[in-house]
This record gives C-alpha cells, sequence and structure tokens, in this order.
C-alpha cells in the first residue's frame, strides 16, 4: 500500500495542482523553481527539468519522455513477473513430470478380498507357463473349490502347469478329492507336507502373492525380480521336503508307541506350542488337536500336561525329525 505523502495524496498520484502548474509550464516554456516546490510529485513524476540557462527556472518535460520515463519501473515489474511466471511454470513443469512417472510397483498392497481376488484372476489370465501354489490348512469350503476350479481349468487349456503344496490333512477332505478329479495329471502335480508356510501364490516366477496381515484381508503383489526369485526357490525347497499325494505318509518311527501326527503334536508341544497353535501348524481343528493329545497322554501314562512334557523328552517322540518327502523334485 502506498503511503500518504505530505503534500495530500500518494506518491504515485498527481493533483490538480500539480496538472495545472505543468500545463502553464508546457505553455510558457518554463516556471521559477519555487512554484514547483510546493508541488513534489511534479519532480517526482519527472515532468520538470532543471533550465541549463537559469537555475531558478524549471522547463517541462515533453510528455512522451515523461511517460517513457513513468512507465520503465512498470515495465520492469512486469518483465520481474513474467520471468516469476516462467519460473514457476518450468519447476510446476518438473514436478508435473515427476508425478506422471509410474510409481514403484516392485511390491503393491492389494487391499480387500473381491481386489486382491480380481488381481489373483488377471494373474492367472496372463500366466504362460506355470503356477505354484501353498494352501495351508485342511478344509476346503465347496465355494472355494469351485472358485479354484473356475480359475484353473483355463490354464490347464492353455497347457500351463500346475503344483500345490497342501497340509497333510488336507488329504482327507472330499471336497480337494473331487476338486483334482477333475483336473489332467499331465499338467498337475500335488504334495503334501507336516507344516507349510503361509499361503503364497507365484505366476510364472514373475509375480507373487502372499498374505500381508493374519486375517488375510490384504495381500502384498510382488514384482521384485529378487524377491519373486528367493520365494521361487523356498517354494522349490518345500516341494522337496513334501510328499507326493498318491505316495502313502510317513509312518512313526520304528518302535515308536504313538502314529505319525502325535509324534508331530510332540515336537510341536515341545517347542512349547499351545494347543492352538499346534493345531494351526498342522492343519487340523482343535478339538482334534487335543484328542491326539489325550491319547499321547494315555499312551505315556502322563498324569498331567508337564508330566506329559517331560516324558516327551525322556522317549525322544519329541526329537523325532520331520517327514523328508522321499517324492522326486521336479
Amino acid at each position: 500500500m502506498t503511503a500518504p505523502h505530505e503534500h495530500g495524496h500518494g506518491v504515485d498520484a498527481l493533483c490538480e495542482e500539480a496538472v495545472g502548474l505543468c500545463t502553464h509550464a508546457l505553455a510558457q516554456g518554463r516556471i521559477a523553481r519555487s512554484a514547483a516546490e510546493e508541488v513534489p510529485c511534479l519532480a517526482e513524476h519527472a515532468l520538470l527539468t532543471a533550465d541549463p540557462r537559469d537555475d531558478t527556472r524549471l522547463r517541462s518535460v515533453a510528455p512522451t519522455a515523461a511517460l517513457a520515463h513513468l512507465l520503465h519501473p512498470l515495465a520492469r515489474q512486469v518483465l520481474d513477473q513474467v520471468r516469476t511466471v516462467d519460473l514457476l511454470g518450468r519447476t510446476l513443469g518438473t514436478l508435473s513430470a515427476l508425478a506422471e512417472e509410474p510409481p514403484d510397483l516392485a511390491i503393491r498392497v492389494v487391499a480387500g478380498q473381491s481386489s486382491i481376488q480380481e488381481a489373483i484372476d488377471a494373474a492367472l489370465r496372463e500366466a504362460n507357463d506355470e503356477v505354484l501354489t501353498a494352501q495351508p490348512g485342511s478344509t476346503r469350503s465347496p465355494e472355494m473349490l469351485r472358485v479354484a476350479l473356475a480359475s484353473t481349468l483355463p490354464l490347464v487349456k492353455r497347457n500351463v502347469r500346475l503344483r500345490h503344496i497342501y497340509q497333510h490333512s488336507a488329504r482327507y477332505g472330499p471336497g480337494l478329492k473331487g476338486y483334482l478329479a477333475q483336473l489332467p495329471g499331465d499338467l498337475l502335480q500335488v504334495r503334501t507336507t507336516e507344516r507349510a508356510i503361509d499361503r503364497l501364490m507365484i505366476f510364472d516366477r514373475e509375480v507373487a502373492y502372499l498374505p500381508a496381515n493374519p486375517d488375510r484381508s490384504a495381500a502384498l503383489e510382488i514384482r521384485h525380480p529378487g524377491l519373486v526369485r528367493y520365494l521361487a526357490q523356498l517354494y522349490d525347497l518345500l516341494w522337496a521336503l513334501s510328499t507326493p499325494l498318491g505316495d502313502p505318509l510317513p509312518t512313526a518311527l520304528p518302535d515308536a508307541p504313538v502314529t505319525a501326527v502325535q509324534q508331530s503334536i510332540a515336537r510341536l508341544l515341545a517347542d512349547g506350542c499351545t494347543d492352538r497353535t499346534a493345531a494351526e501348524k498342522l492343519g487340523i481343528n482343535v478339538r482334534t488337536c487335543r484328542a491326539h493329545i489325550a491319547k499321547l497322554m494315555h499312551t505315556l501314562n502322563a498324569t498331567s500336561r508337564t508330566h506329559l512334557g517331560a516324558l516327551l523328552v525322556q522317549s525322544g517322540l519329541a526329537g523325532a525329525g520331520q517327514d523328508s518327502g522321499k517324492g522326486p523334485a521336479s
């Protein structure tokens, strides 16, 4: 805001008295310097200049020259503003270009079951070589199997190879057997393991999906080549340690008084697992797990859970190794 001038108006203004003196100077050619001293806006606007022949007089400046003098600072301000606008434009242009670059999608969180299913369906449609899956747990609802079959059939029609790893407990589900019966054996291989990693799906060893949280309401979509390669190697190792579906499950150690499942539970209990955790690791429900624990206590004549733990260590059951999956790796 322009500060008020002592003459009674702002320095940017030109009062009527100044206009009158300027008009008189133009008509007469010059005016007395004393007359202009009371009207400082004349000098500030460069409308008058000193008379070289008489220092008591002021001569008028040609209006065109005065106009150029007045417009010069305005032109400089405009030029500065233009330069500022140009700089802002170039800066914003650079930022816009960066914003338009595709984000790093090496790891992406996919939230919501419908979004997860859409992403997996897209990966299934694009798969051309192989699909690797690890599916923990034992129960497979009819709806889950229906969706899985609808997604898998187009793959086998394109000669895409499939490998599934389930847990041993899944062998006893009738739904899984019906699902596998509808798929060609030359493209589908299935193995089971005592304990599995969490759900994992790998497509053409280029993209992988795994849960992002415990309730599986979100998934990680991984496209980083190094991470996908590592997950595929982990899968191959788990595959080599698993038992082909057509082979019998490993039995208990020779002369062991318990079953193979009870041996697995014994190892987990010795590791400090609760009944629920042991059940989750083996893909069975808690009630079944506790029934096996009751049989262990009866077989070993344990009087309490603490006594059972000591007897498991003494008997060597807790130190028995897991099944090694004698089937050949493919």
